[in-house]
């Protein structure tokens, strides 16, 4: 009698143990996935994200901020998973300011910077001298300068323009057709294009001017542009599995077409 009642009092045990388990392993991947983002295009992207992840097991919660600041600081301190608002030089700059512990998953979409022109229809006409109007901050002026490079207009300095030293017209190495860069505040750039050959403009800033990144430009920044967003994790989380999963869901074949039809180009996948 004495032995059926230890061995009825350790099944009842290892039953307790069992659904202690499962009950911990279900907690486990009802686990709450929260995302840092900013209001607009990368809001609306992730509200199909979070359906496309939902399907896949995967709980997200997206958190909105209005700043540039506060999404690596949030991320950093744990207070969120990951975010998504961000390119590699911005990464880069923060890593190296504030010290994160901060690294990219995987890509997202670009915003490209292009090339406009009045005057023009192809860069191959450009003339000799011409004059190509660039923003005059130092993060956009390097997007600018290295699309004219990769559109092999100019080169520039070894060194310049990549692993965050910002290129300006001082680094320019060749310049075969003379071209004068005209430094102007990006928001301007629409406006100077009566004025200038050509000009190198945001997409925020060309669509308000009533511009078409994919119809207008004649030259627009690649999906391999280091200016490409990025979704990022903390480096101890980058191989963890729910980390494959979001960005599996991110880069899903919905929400690819759903950046096509929706942005229409303004944002161009850049998985």
């Amino acid at each position: 009698m004495q032995r059926r009642n230890i061995l009825k009092a350790l099944s009842t045990l290892a039953l307790a143990s069992a659904t202690l388990v499962a009950s911990l392993g279900a907690h486990a991947d009802d686990k709450v996935i929260k995302v840092g983002t900013i209001g607009g295009p990368d809001s609306q992207i992730w509200e199909v994200v979070t359906k496309v992840a939902k399907r896949e097991g995967l709980n997200v919660k997206v958190v909105e901020f209005n700043d540039y600041v506060q999404p690596n600081a949030a991320l950093d301190a744990g207070d969120l998973d990951a975010n998504s608002f961000q390119h590699q030089p911005y990464l880069d700059s923060q890593v190296k300011q504030r010290g994160y512990k901060i690294v990219s998953a995987g890509l997202t979409y670009i915003s490209p910077l292009g090339i406009y022109s009045k005057k023009l229809k192809s860069l191959k006409d450009l003339p000799q001298g011409a004059r190509v109007a660039v923003p005059n901050d130092p993060s956009n002026e390097n997007r600018a300068l290295l699309l004219l490079q990769t559109q092999g207009l100019i080169t520039l300095k070894a060194g310049a323009g990549t692993d965050g030293n910002n290129a300006t017209p001082l680094d320019v190495a060749t310049n075969p057709k003379k071209i004068k860069l005209v430094e102007l505040d990006a928001a301007q750039l629409p406006r100077s294009l009566s004025d200038v050959d050509a000009a190198a403009i945001n997409t925020n800033f060309a669509l308000a001017a009533g511009l078409q990144p994919t119809k207008d430009a004649i030259a627009l920044e690649g999906i391999h542009s280091p200016y490409a967003n990025l979704i990022a994790v903390r480096a101890q989380d980058k191989d963890k599995p729910w980390v494959k999963k979001l960005v599996a869901a991110y880069q899903s074949e919905d929400v690819r077409q759903f950046i096509k039809t929706q942005f229409k180009g303004a944002v161009v996948p850049s998985f």
